[in-house]
């Protein structure tokens, strides 16, 4: 008798786990809003993302010109850094008043100074300089104007240090030039672009947010609709924790393994990016980051009153969290308190993992510091929605008892 009845809960628990994963797949695919979020944010989003940055590198910069020296050597030196993809030098200014005119108007985004004595200076063997200004509103600019005129002097410094040396033979001259041989390889961002660089972590960071964006308005919609404005609603098939949390989150799990394959597997071949890590390994840790996202995003919704909350969320925490994952700002630097702050979060362990799987070509025994705090994650996260649901399920059942108690004392009245 007591193993009919084992079984008969058994197979009502499975009859409303199946349920459950039926009204929430129904439901992603019937709410607009959740749909947007689930299926066309993360179809679009990454799109839009590499069609920005397609290009990786800024080249042409337009670039002003004072010149002082006004020789030959000068001259040459122009040239050379025209003659570079980074920097296009689009007018020669009087002085450095007319020069910064230019930089206000963004004619330009950089100002190439000589000195008078420039010429002068290595005529006698004395040191000279060239000094740069930049429009740092934009760090490529930068960059670019940086690299350009790095490589050129150094080219001149190998020419005047050749004329200088008095060599009778070639390979004196090559030694002149370079005392210690050196080549530049840049290793797992070949043509050093930014979409190689940034894309990949915003992808990660994507899945992460787009699942607190779909399950927090997801849930914002079961409180406006729910009777006692409740996360679980009055029915007999949610009347089980693990069935609620299972339900729901294979219902999730399904939908974003298929999104999932597209954003960090088609994306990045359609725009040609850096893909040098195995499949497996990459299925083998998404995983967990999914299921820890899932579990994270089901926990926060306690928290959503309505479907408008959500969005305060996502704008709120999408950029800190992409510095403090310490991709675009060095972990180094990162303060204690924000390093450890940032653990909180799926996506700091997610996103270092997926760089160095996918842009490094690291096994999953070269990230088991990331995998396995995913793995703490999907546990941790697991048991506070699981307290939360239960609680919520209390919460239910006691506004029901309040209702019932408040019908019979109306009859009794």
């Amino acid at each position: 008798m007591k193993e009919k009845s084992f079984k008969n809960r058994i197979t009502q628990g499975l009859s409303d786990l199946f349920y459950i994963w039926k009204q929430e797949f129904r439901t992603t695919f019937r709410d607009q809003g959740v749909l947007i979020f689930f299926v066309l944010v993360p179809l679009v989003y990454p799109l839009i993302y590499g069609f920005i940055y397609t290009n990786e590198v800024v080249r042409e910069v337009p670039a002003v010109v004072v010149d002082n020296s006004r020789s030959s050597l000068s001259r040459e030196y122009l040239r050379k850094v025209d003659a570079t993809p980074d920097i296009q030098i689009v007018s020669y200014c009087n002085d450095m008043e007319e020069a910064k005119l230019m930089l206000r108007e963004r004619l330009a985004y950089g100002i190439i100074y000589i000195p008078s004595d420039f010429s002068n200076n290595i005529a006698r063997g004395k040191q000279t300089q060239v000094s740069l200004y930049c429009d740092m509103s934009g760090l490529l600019y930068y960059k670019s104007m940086l690299l350009a005129n790095t490589a050129v002097s150094l080219d001149m410094n190998q020419e005047i240090k050749i004329e200088r040396a008095g060599n009778t033979t070639n390979r004196q001259d090559e030694i002149t030039a370079y005392p210690i041989e050196y080549e530049d390889v840049a290793i797992f961002n070949p043509t050093n672009g930014f979409a190689s660089f940034l894309i990949p972590a915003v992808l990660i960071l994507l899945i992460q947010q787009t699942l607190l964006l779909g399950i927090g308005l997801s849930a914002g919609t079961a409180r406006e609709r729910n009777r006692f404005k409740d996360l679980v609603p009055i029915n007999r098939h949610y009347s089980g924790t693990l069935r609620i949390v299972f339900g729901k989150g294979l219902s999730y799990f399904m939908v974003y393994a298929l999104v999932s394959v597209y954003v960090l597997c088609v994306v990045p071949r359609i725009f040609s990016l850096n893909q040098i890590g195995q499949f497996s390994t990459l299925a083998l840790f998404m995983l967990p980051y999914l299921a820890a996202c899932i579990f994270f995003a089901m926990t926060v919704s306690i928290a959503i009153r309505n479907r408008e909350t959500c969005m305060l969320i996502f704008v709120f925490t999408s950029v800190p969290l992409l510095f403090i994952s310490g991709i675009s700002w060095p972990g180094a630097a990162i303060p204690e308190f924000w390093k450890c702050f940032s653990y909180i979060f799926p996506s700091t362990f997610g996103i270092n993992g997926f760089v160095r799987i996918n842009s490094m070509g690291a096994a999953l025994s070269e990230v088991t510091m990331e995998y396995q705090a995913l793995w703490l994650q999907t546990g941790f996260y697991f048991l506070t929605t699981c307290f939360v649901y239960r609680w919520q399920i209390l919460m239910s059942r006691k506004h029901v008892l309040e209702r019932y108690k408040e019908m019979k004392n109306n009859e009794s009245a």
